[in-house]
């Protein structure tokens, strides 16, 4: 029903730019054992290619309309975009109230299928791939720039994590470039957690950038209605945004052109 749900979404008018289905299978990295055969879309730039790429690691909503707001953007910034459905293969709609029923361990095994599938294209620039993810995929993107996963090897540039988890006891061995963007208002996922992760110490501090917004709250880049969600707030921050948005485009140009 929910990938049912998701291609009815993405007919009914999400998709302007023209994001095709693509199907891959999750696979075993890690400690992490492969996960279910994933469905996807992928918004190609216009041009011949071949283009570098990012893959983009949904919200604890799963597959939504701002997924499709920013693989649209990241597609007209000259990037093919991969969107896994990380939800929909394994029978649930969304995690928000539970989110470990789907860890971000679980979905480094789709990052890295991603990853596999995206390095098969002739039309994807090899070993020129980059993550972005947002909360509960912002914590699957600062899982999987883990060396322990080894995804720099499968072709992993730089990563950028919106409103991520942060643990300062498992996610200090970064090797990837990784870019973190969070609120101090941010009352789902504590950006005091990135601080304290930061203050651990990383085994290569100089791979990773935090910022801080100082008024921002979840979900600060999604341009709709303050609201409640789960009892967190969640709102639309007109400084905190922009900025963000400007400092994504700055790093995955950087690292991946």
């Amino acid at each position: 029903m929910k990938i049912l749900l998701v291609i009815l979404f993405f007919l009914l008018g999400g998709t302007a730019a023209g994001a095709q289905p693509a199907r891959f299978p999750s696979v075993a990295v890690g400690n992490v054992p492969a996960g279910p055969f994933l469905s996807g879309w992928v918004y190609r730039p216009a041009g011949p290619g071949p283009f570098p790429a990012i893959i983009l690691a949904h919200t604890c909503v799963g597959v939504a309309e701002s997924t499709d707001i920013w693989g649209k953007k990241l597609s007209s910034w000259g990037y093919l975009v991969l969107a896994p459905d990380s939800f929909g293969p394994r029978n649930e709609t969304q995690v928000c109230s539970r989110r470990d029923s789907i860890s971000g361990d679980m979905r480094v095994a789709d990052v890295a299928g991603a990853l596999d599938f995206l390095a098969s294209r002739p039309d994807v620039i090899k070993g020129h791939i980059g993550l972005i993810g947002f909360s509960h995929g912002g914590w699957t993107t600062v899982r999987a720039v883990q060396k322990s996963f080894g995804l720099a090897q499968r072709g992993l540039l730089a990563a950028v994590a919106y409103y991520p988890s942060c643990n300062a006891a498992v996610d200090r061995g970064v090797d990837v470039p990784l870019l973190i963007l969070i609120g101090d208002k941010d009352d789902w996922t504590p950006a005091d957690n990135c601080r304290k992760l930061r203050a651990a110490g990383f085994d290569r501090s100089e791979l990773v950038q935090a910022v801080y917004y100082p008024k921002a709250r979840h979900s600060f880049d999604y341009n709709v209605p303050d609201r409640t969600y789960y009892g967190h707030r969640l709102a639309y921050d007109t400084a905190a945004a922009p900025d963000a948005e400007a400092r994504t485009h700055a790093f995955f140009d950087k690292y991946l052109r």
